[in-house]
């Protein structure tokens, strides 16, 4: 397992050459010079090539990402062109919000859809299975923008239950923290556990077909023995896979939602900065989404290894 465990990682060091270089060469690509926008419309061109020279914007690229990546090794993002305030410091305030948003919308899309998607496995053709595929159908097709709008209208502005926006942390008022976040994430999730659904129902379906299911089923075991040891372990891989493509798309659709709820996580941070094109802080957020996305698909190959031990022996 150590040796599967080290070959992942390894892997990954040449995935974040590839990944730094490409998120400091496109975000120098957005329209607009900071300078400008630094100095002032009425500033002169000696000042604009001042904060220019300050800011090492007139040094040749590789320079400028060479020196970007040494920073980013150490923990140095940069600072904010307009703040002057550490990067690092900004993500690191508002990246826990954004976490504990995804997280949670992983949660509850896992909590809604394994239980449907066995209980759809198992009433294969029934209404029961029917309903489950029409309900997977309608929540991918819904935006979690609106579901979070439909939300506040009607947990918030009609019945008075949640607040509708701001957040509270964990560490401070865990109720409190609870009574903010569940809409959010469970309008981020819905879409997610749409897709969890659709997919485990398959497999389990698939996997209910298998000899060492009948098998266990003619040795008289209970079917909730037979689902929870043989069925669940083998017909999660698909599951597994889904969850950490859907970290990145969840990461991204918290952009949104925190938009709508008023959340002070990445989401805000990231919209001012590129408004206002803060390279810096730009470059920071898109890096730390990356290593995030990346982390969690490690987590999906070692997971790999846990449910199928072939994976181990082949690496």
């Amino acid at each position: 397992m150590l040796k599967f465990v080290a070959w992942r990682l390894a892997s990954l060091v040449p995935v974040m050459v590839v990944v730094t270089f490409m998120v400091f060469g496109l975000v120098l690509l957005i329209p607009g010079d900071p300078a400008v926008r630094i100095a002032g419309q009425d500033a002169t061109v000696e000042q604009i090539e001042a904060v220019r020279d300050r800011l090492g914007l007139d040094d040749p690229f590789l320079v400028q990402y060479a020196d970007w990546v040494a920073g980013a090794v150490q923990g140095d993002l940069g600072t904010s062109l307009f703040t002057s305030r550490p990067v690092a410091e900004s993500i690191s305030e508002a990246l826990p919000v954004t976490l504990a948003l995804t997280l949670t919308a992983i949660v509850i899309s896992l909590c809604i859809s394994v239980p449907l998607a066995v209980l759809a496995g198992l009433r294969r053709g029934t209404w029961v299975d029917r309903l489950a595929t029409l309900g997977s159908s309608v929540g991918i097709a819904l935006p979690s923008f609106w579901v979070g709008l439909m939300f506040v209208l009607l947990f918030s502005v009609t019945l008075g239950w949640l607040p509708a926006t701001g957040y509270v942390p964990l560490s401070e008022d865990p109720v409190g923290w609870l009574r903010h976040i569940i809409l959010p994430a469970t309008a981020l999730g819905i879409a997610a556990a749409a897709e969890s659904t659709r997919q485990l129902r398959g497999s389990v379906i698939e996997v209910l077909q298998q000899d060492y299911v009948r098998t266990a089923r003619a040795k008289g075991l209970k079917t909730r023995m037979v689902i929870g040891k043989h069925v669940l372990k083998n017909a999660s891989v698909p599951l597994v896979t889904i969850i950490g493509l859907q970290t990145t798309f969840l990461l991204g659709g918290a952009v949104v939602v925190e938009s709508v709820f008023g959340l002070p996580g990445l989401g805000q941070v990231a919209i001012t900065a590129v408004t206002t094109r803060n390279i810096p802080v730009v470059q920071g957020i898109v890096l730390v989404a990356v290593v995030v996305a990346m982390l969690a698909n490690l987590l999906v190959d070692l997971s790999y290894g846990y449910l199928n031990p072939r994976v181990r022996l082949h690496d």
